[in-house]
């Protein structure tokens, strides 16, 4: 199981968990299962197309996905997964 790195924003998702697992082959095979695990965490990572939102960075090994297969990209199960919210402001 890969470990996903929650931020603060997300965890009332997860019990408050910072840290969940989650099975997959893919990234998107793994932020989907993190979805069927905590209910509602689909809905502030994926758009209405399946795509990952703009405002939500994920992180494979500290590598932007974007900059790899985004969510093609190949998990293992000792990986790690980070979700980032876009700050914004000024």
């Amino acid at each position: 199981m890969a470990t996903i790195r929650i931020p603060i924003p997300m965890r009332t998702l997860t019990g408050n968990q910072s840290e969940v697992q989650a099975t997959g082959s893919t990234v998107g095979d793994v932020l989907r299962d993190l979805d069927a695990r905590y209910p509602g965490m689909g809905a502030r990572l994926f758009d209405d197309k399946g795509a990952v939102r703009r405002y939500v960075n994920v992180f494979l090994n500290d590598e932007d996905v974007r900059a790899l297969k985004a969510l093609d990209t190949p998990v293992k199960d000792a990986d790690r997964i980070t979700l980032i919210p876009a700050m914004a402001g000024g």
